[in-house]
């Protein structure tokens, strides 16, 4: 599972509109397949594409509709920071469990 440091991080940095996006896409690129069909999982449930109890059809579907890179596809999602916020409350993560404040 996507750590939940990562998420927090993606997120802030989505919200900050004083970095560049290459910063956000280089720790996109950093993550594993799995994590990244996660990350794009989160993003749908949190956009209403998606139930949270249908998290791992989600990630199934994110892993075989994928036809561009991640990083790319995410980066051109707009609210991609409010969407994942919303995605990782309907599934019940809780960001400050690891001291981490988005």
């Amino acid at each position: 599972m996507i750590s939940t440091e990562t998420l927090a991080q993606i997120i802030r940095m989505r919200h900050d509109q004083k970095r560049e996006d290459h910063h956000l896409r280089t720790v996109i690129e950093d993550l594993n397949e799995d994590e990244q069909a996660e990350l794009v999982a989160i993003m749908w449930i949190g956009r209403g594409s998606f139930e949270a109890d249908d998290f791992d059809e989600a990630i199934r579907t994110a892993k075989s509709e994928a036809t561009i890179p991640t990083a790319d596809y995410l980066l051109g999602t707009p609210h991609l920071a409010d969407h994942l916020e919303a995605g990782i409350e309907a599934l019940g993560i809780d960001l400050d469990e690891d001291g981490t404040d988005v």
